[in-house]
């Protein structure tokens, strides 16, 4: 034990590397639903999708013709992503060896996704009841009641909305995973090859990713939004307005953040806990490299490249557009019906088709990617990151040309002819500031760029001194950000404001819908930033498995460059994930409000920090921020303790491992680390969810022997707003912060100040170490926790009057 706790395991002894066999048997399906799946005739199969087509348009007709577009695009986009999975499943996987690395991290990530999703789906059962029940016994707003959509009905729609956004978040996690785990063997064999071949197919393995995840979002909300059109006869005489349908969609958002809050932190948990494991004992203690065979922890580290960077994010960007499309949708029907615009239905479905051209344009950026003419040139021509960026180029113009064409063709209106070009110039703002988005998070974090290379240089002085410049980097990383977020704010709400639509008074009424389609125009190229993050855990995986299976160095090198590219581009999708959760949230916030105002019967525009109550609640929302963090950062270093000293075990007790005459134990790892991430998951989880909830219900109770009516809504919009704020800033410092110190590591890889094995590079690693946490638990866990408390208290509104 001694021995165990301070590392001291011997010198590393390098000698000649037999791979051992990672499996005893093939892959094969194990669920039953797959093997009946399997035995359905193909043409039953295509019959019945001809039904479930037929019946969506049928559907989606009756709504609007809008909706058929949207429909028709979508599935345009599904068989597209079709086309991308066979391309890819048509390289060959290289040799067995490969294979075999493959073969069980395919078995680890589906194994882990298989438990952690069904520990989430009983939560999200019993959630849904929950909610079930607090509708059946809540008041109902006036407009409901004219409309005719009672207590029952209401309660009905939002779990089943809320079930159905759940599961369709659960769906693009495991589309994110199952692509990566089939990929990252054919990025490793493309790699024997070409540097090019390998970008290609692990940009064309996103791009089928991205385009599902992204369809999946706005076909979810399409069907629930026809659905609802007809069967409550919306729109006749006596039963509910189109402009309060999309109110009835908020338990989709709600299902989707969910869903993707509690796959964010078990996989980051997973993921993480593995990584330090393995590079605490494997690089820093014990000198051999990363993701060699004889680390017991490394098959997990690979496996939580999956279930953490691939399904996670999938879920996470999933629950973004989910919760952009309802909200913007939402301030659309509000602000039509204030102006009493005639045919409102353009502003409502107006973020579908923003989403629908996304599908198009960003299908367009990926096959702009191709491969080298010149098959026999195995290095890349060009910067990898240069070519992802020409082709996000690419994207954006289009995007910027097709939110012009949808802003005239469903924003104008007789009432204000000009209204439509200001609100093409709230999307191109939008569209800017993801753009910028981007490009800062980029130059902090590839090592190309100054602040790298300084966190570099100061790992040559220690680990203390790389600690305190990775920290200071982070912060300052928040001010740019930031200052981009409220200049976006401020010039899309005035564009909105001085649009020219105005209500029965006179009054300017355009101005939150500027900010949202500003949103918009951010998130009008998120498939192909969802492209780019899926890159990089399929890059980093591949070179995981051209490592374990003893490639030439030069493949390796090769693997190695799209690796650092791919946390560059992880950490841009991070950043504009949290730029555009900023914007959303503000839209949630106003949607907030404006539902609090109709059930109460009473204005409600203003919230005044000065009452005490209400500042308490900001205090609370503040602190809600950082004790999750802390809690999402705590689970990480206990899982890596016990990967830490299982990894020490083995070392001791198996030395054959070394010189590779035993083989590792690494099942035990994963074992370990599923075991530890699905446990550790549940306390953050649950302090996000209650939290906002609690404190309503507490100050209502307040409220109401204190004369207060709206003191539970006041005091949860307050706790809103901070939290917001807190977890935007805290969020930003904790992406670029452990971006930076990863690249950092990786660009002393490269041989800068001493290379490899130098005191510069293990200095290098414990930051990395300290970082990956930040980065890929915490931090993006955050953007999820700010809109789902966003979404949570849209839902639970009533219960807080």
């Amino acid at each position: 034990m001694d021995d165990m706790e301070s590392g001291n395991l011997g010198p590393y002894q390098d000698r000649p590397r037999t791979f051992p066999n990672m499996r005893s048997k093939p892959y094969s399906p194990r669920k039953m639903v797959f093997r009946l799946l399997m035995g359905i005739n193909s043409r039953v199969v295509i019959l019945i999708l001809l039904f479930v087509l037929g019946v969506l348009f049928y559907i989606g007709a009756r709504a609007s013709p809008i909706i058929v577009f949207v429909f028709s695009v979508c599935i345009a986009s599904f068989l597209l992503s079709i086309y991308l999975t066979k391309w890819v499943l048509t390289k060959d996987e290289g040799p067995p060896e490969m294979v075999q690395i493959s073969d069980a991290i395919r078995d680890g990530a589906e194994g882990f996704f298989r438990t952690q999703y069904g520990t989430i789906s009983k939560m999200a059962v019993v959630l849904s009841l929950v909610i079930l029940s607090i509708y059946l016994f809540r008041s109902t707003s006036p407009q409901q009641e004219s409309a005719g959509v009672g207590r029952t009905a209401s309660a009905y729609i939002t779990a089943a909305a809320f079930i159905l956004g759940a599961v369709c978040s659960g769906v693009a996690g495991y589309v994110g995973m199952w692509v990566s785990v089939r990929a990252n063997v054919r990025v490793s064999s493309a790699a024997r090859r070409s540097a090019r071949e390998a970008l290609q197919i692990a940009v064309r393995a996103g791009g089928f990713s991205a385009l599902v995840v992204v369809g999946m979002a706005v076909i979810g909300v399409t069907i629930l939004y026809a659905t609802f059109y007809v069967f409550l006869g919306v729109g006749t005489p006596g039963s509910m307005k189109v402009t309060d349908l999309p109110l009835l969609l908020v338990g989709y958002g709600f299902g989707a953040s969910f869903v993707a809050l509690f796959a964010q932190l078990g996989g980051g948990i997973y993921t993480k806990a593995a990584d330090v494991g393995a590079d605490l004992v494997g690089k820093v203690e014990q000198g051999i490299p990363e993701d060699d065979p004889r680390n017991p922890a490394v098959v997990a580290d690979l496996v939580g490249d999956n279930v953490g960077d691939c399904a996670a994010r999938g879920a996470d960007l999933f629950e973004s557009i989910a919760a952009e499309i309802i909200s913007a949708m939402i301030l659309g029907g509000s602000m039509a019906q204030r102006c009493k615009i005639e045919d409102p239905s353009g502003f409502i479905l107006f973020p579908l088709v923003v989403h629908s051209f996304d599908l198009i344009i960003s299908s367009i950026g990926i096959f702009s990617i191709k491969g080298t003419r010149d098959s026999s040139s195995k290095s890349l021509v060009e910067d990898p990151m240069a070519i992802l960026q020409k082709g996000y180029s690419i994207t954006i113009l289009l995007a910027v040309l097709t939110f012009g064409g949808s802003t005239r063709w469903l924003l104008y209106t007789e009432q204000a002819p000009s209204a439509w070009f200001n609100f093409a110039l709230c999307g191109l703002v939008g569209i800017i500031t993801a753009y910028l988005f981007v490009w800062i998070t980029t130059y902090y974090t590839d090592y190309k760029y100054e602040p790298v290379r300084t966190l570099a240089l100061s790992s040559s002085t220690g680990h203390g001194t790389n600690i305190i410049a990775g920290i200071s980097l982070g912060l300052e990383s928040t001010a740019l950000p930031v200052l981009v977020i409220s200049v976006s704010i401020v010039s899309s709400y005035w564009l909105g404001h001085t649009s020219g639509l105005v209500d029965e008074h006179g009054i300017p009424t355009g101005g939150l819908f500027g900010t949202a389609v500003a949103t918009m125009g951010m998130l009008s190229t998120a498939a192909y930033v969802l492209t780019m993050d899926m890159f990089g855990p399929i890059a980093d995986n591949a070179g995981g498995i051209v490592e374990m299976s003893q490639q030439p160095e030069t493949v390796r090198e090769i693997t190695d460059i799209l690796d650092a590219v791919g946390n560059t581009t992880k950490a841009t999708t991070k950043g504009f994930a949290i730029g555009s959760a900023a914007l959303a949230s503000f839209l949630l916030f106003s949607a907030y409000m404006d539902e609090v105002a109709a059930f109460a019967q009473q204005s409600f525009k203003q919230v005044d920090i000065a009452i005490p109550e209400v500042f308490i609640g900001g205090l609370l929302g503040s602190m809600l921020i950082f004790l999750f963090s802390a809690w999402a950062c705590a689970a990480v270093g206990r899982t890596a303790q016990e990967v830490v000293n299982e990894v020490r075990r083995q070392f001791i007790e198996r030395p054959g491992i070394m010189d590779y005459r035993e083989k590792p134990d690494y099942s035990r790892c994963v074992a370990i680390v599923a075991s530890a991430s699905l446990r550790e998951m549940i306390k953050p989880g649950a302090l996000a969810i209650i939290s906002p909830m609690a404190v309503g219900v507490v100050f209502r109770i307040l409220g109401s022997y204190t004369r207060q009516p709206l003191l539970g809504a006041k005091v949860v919009a307050s706790m809103l707003m901070f939290a917001t704020v807190s977890g935007i800033l805290m969020a930003l410092f904790l992406n670029t912060a452990g971006g930076a110190w990863d690249n950092a590591k990786k660009y002393i890889e490269t041989g800068a100040y001493g290379g490899k094995g130098s005191d510069c590079h293990k200095a290098a690693v414990t930051g990395d170490t300290v970082g990956d946490p930040f980065k890929d638990t915490a931090g993006p866990s955050l953007h999820v926790l700010i809109k789902m408390l966003a979404t949570i208290t849209l839902v639970m509104a009533p219960i807080f009057l």
